[in-house]
């Protein structure tokens, strides 16, 4: 980057210490405008995070910062924290009697745990797609207008229909339901009611989608329908995915975070950690020596 800036420009001098003073000027506000975007690339720094059941400490003590846009998988054996872990994000172990969490989580630098901050608005921010596909027992329609409605978000019946149709066609859906909006959302196939989830929650103009091992219900066909969703939608949010199937970690992460009995052992780009991890718990449990 030095190499790239001229010294030639307003310099008078002609020493060593002039140049090199002249250097450092100009470089100062490139080298600050790059720590501001590597902040603002950061959706979440979790310092410290530990989460108790009761006695039990699920989680020893979580250092990792998340990335905005693009998807991030955790992975590891069962049992081992990450689905613990991911409900941090949005709260959702406070409804979990006798789970505490310590430590500091920030989204976009404001502590989520903070008593003033109000759960249901964090999770307005932070939608949740879970392992099962939960339609509500509505209309397709009602399924995606019921976080709108809720939230205050639309004035009239046209802006409503806009915003259904918008969040079913983000969701890949659009075409396959637009016919039959007022039936039930239950009575789509598996795969369907997975991405009627996913639309449910892009509805609320979500900055973060949490998906808890969404696909592990689904065929070949529909989980290969909801990773090319998933690729379509990290260019807009922050997704956070926890996955048992190395394969998909490996197709369709940016980043993985693999978890062993409660610990985050190691976090890197996918394709360091599935090709030159550092650990050798990392290698056992990616080649199949352990699970």
């Amino acid at each position: 980057m030095a190499n790239d800036i001229p010294l030639t420009d307003g310099y008078t001098g002609d020493t060593e210490e002039a140049l090199r003073a002249q250097r450092l000027k100009m470089q100062a506000p490139v080298a600050s405008a790059k720590a501001n975007i590597a902040e603002r690339n950061i959706k979440f720094t979790c310092r410290g995070v530990k989460v108790h059941y009761g006695n039990f400490e699920a989680l020893h003590g979580i250092d990792i910062d998340i990335p905005d846009r693009g998807v991030t998988a955790f992975i590891g054996p069962s049992g081992c924290g990450k689905s613990t872990f991911l409900r941090t994000f949005n709260r959702m172990n406070d409804t979990i009697a006798g789970c505490r969490v310590s430590g500091e989580i920030k989204m976009d630098g404001q502590n989520i745990y903070d008593e003033n901050l109000d759960p249901v608005l964090l999770r307005a921010r932070v939608g949740m797609v879970f392992q099962k596909p939960n339609p509500f027992p509505k209309s397709i329609y009602d399924n995606i207008a019921y976080g709108p409605k809720i939230h205050g978000m639309t004035n009239s019946k046209a802006e409503m229909d806009a915003l259904v149709e918008k969040s079913l066609r983000r969701a890949g859906l659009w075409d396959e339901v637009k016919d039959r909006l007022k039936l039930s959302g239950t009575g789509l196939s598996g795969g369907q009611q997975q991405r009627l989830v996913i639309a449910r929650a892009i509805a609320v103009s979500p900055e973060v989608i949490l998906m808890d091992e969404p696909a592990s219900a689904l065929d070949p066909i529909a989980t290969a329908k909801l990773e090319a969703l998933i690729e379509e939608l990290k260019e807009r949010y922050c997704i956070v995915i926890v996955t048992h199937s190395m394969a998909q970690a490996a197709r369709i992460s940016d980043k993985t975070a693999f978890f062993h009995l409660g610990d985050l052992i190691e976090y890197d780009d996918t394709a360091t950690i599935f090709t030159k991890p550092t650990d050798s718990r990392t290698e056992d449990y990616i080649t199949g020596r352990t699970g």
